[in-house]
């Protein structure tokens, strides 16, 4: 496995593997890697000839007052673990090399960015779209790889990618859950034993959003309303945004019809989670 800082070095590497006839796939990651990412690797190694892991804290994705200077950074844990899944390249770079001094270009993608994360977090999808757009055209994937957890994040970047006419394949893949249904995430560690405990009503809360829709039920307002009833029986869990939307357009929905996003973000002490389920009706 090869451990790759310089965006010059990365690129002729990858222009190896394509003269050789291999097939590219990224996995873009903010490090502190969990089993969520592993299991985007473990696909990543199904699809294509050869592996390659981005680990970069993206500080354009960062609001003023958000995690940026405390989000874990494992990266020697997080390149033992690479290599022990048999990724073949890990990219580590410097902020300074993605965004050199005067860097003023960025990538907006509109409509699908409006609400949702988008609504709280207005400048975050610009700062994940312009990373992406980077890492694409550094390592010229044949795919990328990302996960259901961040759906919205995912509708982003299919959406980049088609309007742009990116010669990569997005491709998505389940949410990977604790025993308890909590969805894995490195912020998972910000939580005391109290505030893991009551975490795991997140999942509960979604999983009644499915029992209703099985159950018939075709008012969203009706499931958000159950879903918020879930939340609330945990005092330290606080609702930010709950949304029934098209899971194509994440435009919201009154009425349950083809595949709906059901997704929330909540607040557990000062940490900030966010899930979702995919209903097809």
């Amino acid at each position: 496995m090869e451990i790759i800082r310089k965006i010059g070095r990365a690129r002729e590497q990858c222009r190896r593997y394509r003269d050789a006839g291999e097939r590219i796939v990224l996995v873009p990651t903010m490090g502190a890697l969990h089993e969520g990412h592993l299991s985007l690797i473990r696909k990543a190694r199904e699809i294509a000839d050869r592996i390659v892991v981005s680990i970069f804290v993206n500080p354009l994705q960062f609001g003023p007052e958000e995690d940026y200077q405390r989000y874990p950074k494992p990266v020697a844990v997080d390149v033992e673990v690479c290599d022990r899944e048999g990724v073949d390249l890990v990219f580590h770079p410097e902020v300074a090399d993605l965004y050199p001094d005067g860097f003023s270009t960025f990538v907006g993608v509109e409509k699908v960015t409006e609400n949702l994360c988008g609504k709280q977090r207005p400048d975050h999808f610009r700062g994940v779209a312009t990373v992406v757009l980077k890492l694409i055209n550094i390592f010229q994937p044949e795919f990328a790889v990302f996960g259901q957890k961040d759906f919205q994040q995912s509708v982003v970047i299919r959406r980049l990618v088609r309007d742009l006419n990116l010669p990569t394949e997005v491709v998505v893949c389940p949410i990977v859950r604790e025993s308890d249904g909590l969805a894995v995430s490195s912020r998972n560690r910000y939580l005391s034993s109290e505030e893991r405990r009551a975490a795991a009503v997140i999942f509960r809360a979604l999983s009644r959003a499915e029992t209703l829709a099985r159950e018939g039920e075709k008012s969203a307002r009706r499931i958000e309303e159950e879903i918020r009833a879930v939340l609330e029986s945990e005092p330290i869990v606080k609702g930010e945004y709950i949304a029934l939307t098209d899971a194509v357009d994440l435009q919201p929905t009154k009425r349950l019809k083809g595949k709906v996003l059901v997704a929330l973000a909540a607040r557990v002490g000062a940490t900030r989670l966010i899930d979702n389920v995919i209903l097809d009706i």
